[in-house]
């Protein structure tokens, strides 16, 4: 458990190292306890979930974490029953995997388990997700885009997402899928979010004040557009262009830092990154 009144959130863009160091699921692990670790897979996004969340169980345990269950929640149903009261408080550490972020939502949001794993993620338990588990975190998430497009106006859709991140927008797979442009478009039609671009193998990890630290072989990018100074976004239509003037855009490697709640690059060096999983 973390020692902070809030827990650790990993957010990791997919395509994660599973078969050699596997440096971000290690961190997992490590963050959830390591020998002492009880983690909850929950493959709840993918139409695979009992194989990818039992190779999922094989790595932790290869890992060193002490207990792993897989709980493959299929309906409303399931995870509005009361026995998850009984069973969350019993792990360390839930991690999503991914597939569809929207299933994830529309099974788990408003249900007793949605509730109870707010309840202790606020107690210090760490949450993470790998690609739709990761985009599914934020309060907005985006559900559908185009990819290797420019920013159009019909170039993302988005809904809510479970809001264990606030004022982001995730985006995974980033580089790889070329996804800048739907990004960008997220934030010029809600400019008060920060676009957050997750390449594959690469995470954020988040403390409860809002800094995060990269970790992983790629980079993340920031894209924040509170400070932009206008956009056509209400005079466009269907594949019109965008016109987004003013945005700010970091692209941050592992070791990198930045202040979501002030909006403020931070360097490697910076107390405040060095401290983030000590948090």
């Amino acid at each position: 458990m973390n020692k902070n009144d809030q827990g650790l959130l990993l957010a990791i863009g997919g395509g994660e190292d599973r078969k050699r160091e596997k440096l971000i699921l290690k961190k997992f692990v490590y963050l959830a306890g390591g020998s002492l670790a009880k983690i909850m897979i929950v493959p709840v996004a993918s139409g695979n979930g009992e194989v990818l969340g039992q190779e999922y169980s094989e790595i932790f345990k290869s890992l060193g974490s002490l207990q792993t269950e897989v709980v493959n929640i299929t309906s409303r149903k399931e995870a509005l029953h009361s026995r998850w009261e009984r069973k969350l408080p019993k792990v360390t550490g839930v991690f999503f995997t991914g597939g569809d972020q929207l299933k994830l939502t529309s099974i788990l949001g408003g249900t007793v388990f949605e509730r109870e794993l707010k309840k202790m993620f606020a107690r210090g338990m760490i949450l993470a997700g790998t690609s739709a588990g990761a985009a599914a975190m934020s309060g907005t998430m985006i559900v559908e885009g185009l990819s290797d497009k420019p920013p159009l106006q019909c170039t993302v859709k988005m809904a809510p997402g479970l809001g264990f991140l606030q004022e982001v927008v995730i985006d995974q797979h980033f580089a790889q899928r070329g996804r800048v442009g739907r990004l960008l478009a997220a934030v010029a039609q809600n400019p008060f979010v920060i676009g957050l671009g997750l390449d594959e193998d690469t995470a954020v990890l988040v403390n409860g004040t809002g800094v995060l630290k990269v970790i992983g072989s790629q980079t993340a990018v920031v894209i924040d557009g509170h400070d932009s100074i206008s956009s056509n976004v209400t005079e466009t239509y269907g594949h019109d262009p965008l016109a987004i003037i003013g945005v700010t855009f970091h692209v941050l490697p592992s070791g990198h830092g930045f202040q979501l709640k002030k909006r403020k690059y931070l360097g490697p060096t910076s107390r405040e990154v060095e401290a983030v999983e000590f948090s």
